[in-house]
């Protein structure tokens, strides 16, 4: 098994290309199965949870193409519609996102239950009441099961801005007869960018990035060429990676709009971050560093998935700083290995109290999910000696490049297969 060996305490400086956004790309991927058509999707990231998309599809007799490292091609005009008894979809939670699409393009679905990252109940109740709303039939044993004699628009309120629902309800309702309204809609820039995507095939989608969505039927979609938007998480894990290590990093292909509220909390603890048209510069040398209070919120909210990568910046901060969870339970799993790096930090129900330390200190550590693992990344540039990250499988599943990214900035950073005395390796120059 694969694990990242790190040297840590070495300011990061230089420039860093931010890739394609995952959350984005892993619902536009299986929407470009409701055109039934050719569909061209660029700057695709080139991680994990893609290619596991890619094996689906093609497992569904779908022609998948890839026109360069970063460019799908999609031929979806003989897939089957069915994709029940595929292991890559129990492998990852986007996988749900085959359910809107196969019941929007054929009224009906077949599909296993997703996997992913475990941090705590994430029930797809909210997808279902959305279909169950549009006219499907669902029953939950082994697999999912769908069936609807017709589809039709209809209001549908969602009990909290859930992303994956309001992305899901829309990949279903394009092809509706008449108008579907979401309201309490998610707003976060990937589900602006599906329904973007939605209207280059020719839906009429409208209000996405607000509380209320409209969706009016249409009978067909066609082909078309797309651009995913940048990552922001991505660009926030980097943007962090300057903070805790005191260097000086300039982000590249950014949104900045997207990132307001990681860059408005970098303020008030103190980094510096300079705004450019498409780039980011953060500037933690030099900066005299502050605790402060994050809570996790919905969008335009600071994001769930970058809660362990700030916390990672506090804990080396001194004062008390304090995270509130309030998205998803159970999202502290990770922290008994930061204790492990001698973090001092103590979680109560939803929320994490933070004592900054004087400095953390490298060991062994693993990747309990995906935002987790990034985290350790972090942890391992902020530290003292030599940390080793193990389950580096989960970070490949959202970071394109990371070791190489890291590489171009100056981090001591590399990936082995385990063989290797990782202290030994450090001693003798080797690699890292």
């Amino acid at each position: 098994m694969d694990r990242l060996i790190i040297q840590g305490q070495k300011a990061l400086c230089g420039n860093v290309d931010i890739s394609g956004c995952k959350n984005a790309a892993v619902a536009i991927l299986p929407a470009s199965l409701l055109a039934n058509d050719v569909v061209v999707l660029e700057n695709i990231p080139d991680i994990a949870d893609i290619k596991n998309q890619v094996r689906i599809m093609r497992e569904m007799d779908v022609d998948v193409e890839y026109l360069d490292r970063h460019t799908l091609k999609v031929d979806s005009r003989h897939m089957k519609n069915d994709c029940a008894n595929s292991e890559s979809v129990r492998k990852m939670r986007a996988s749900y996102y085959f359910l809107g699409v196969l019941l929007g393009r054929f009224k009906k679905a077949r599909v296993a239950f997703p996997g992913g990252c475990d941090f705590g109940v994430r029930p797809i109740d909210l997808h279902i009441k959305g279909f169950e709303a549009l006219g499907a039939t669902v029953t939950t044993k082994a697999v999912i099961e769908m069936q609807a004699d017709e589809l039709r628009g209809t209001n549908i309120f969602l009990d909290f801005a859930s992303v994956g629902a309001t992305i899901n309800i829309m990949l279903a309702a394009v092809m509706a007869e008449g108008t579907t309204v979401i309201e309490n809609a998610a707003k976060e820039p990937h589900v602006v960018d599906t329904a973007s995507f939605l209207n280059s095939m020719g839906a009429d989608v409208k209000g996405a990035g607000t509380d209320t969505i409209r969706i009016r039927g249409v009978k067909k979609l066609h082909g078309s060429t797309y651009a995913i938007i940048p990552d922001q998480i991505e660009t926030g894990t980097y943007m962090i990676s300057a903070a805790v290590t005191g260097g000086d990093v300039t982000v590249h292909n950014v949104i900045p709009r997207h990132m307001d509220s990681i860059s408005a909390k970098l303020r008030e603890i103190g980094v510096r971050v300079i705004e450019d048209d498409d780039s980011i510069r953060v500037i933690g040398k030099g900066c005299r560093l502050r605790p402060c209070k994050v809570k996790t919120l919905p969008y335009p909210g600071f994001p769930t998935d970058m809660q362990p990568q700030i916390m990672v910046l506090l804990a080396t901060i001194p004062g008390t700083s304090m995270i509130n969870e309030s998205v998803w339970d159970s999202r502290f799993k990770y922290v008994d290995q930061l204790r492990k790096l001698g973090a001092n930090i103590d979680v109560e129900s939803h929320l994490a109290i933070i004592e900054g330390v004087e400095k953390l200190v490298g060991t062994d550590v693993e990747a309990t999910d995906l935002r987790a693992g990034a985290a350790m990344v972090l942890a391992g540039l902020a530290a003292s000696g030599v940390t080793t990250v193990s389950n580096v499988n989960y970070i490949d599943r959202g970071y394109e490049n990371m070791v190489e990214k890291l590489q171009g900035i100056g981090a001591r950073i590399r990936r082995d297969s385990g063989r290797e005395d990782p202290q030994l390796s450090v001693i003798t120059g080797n690699a890292v």
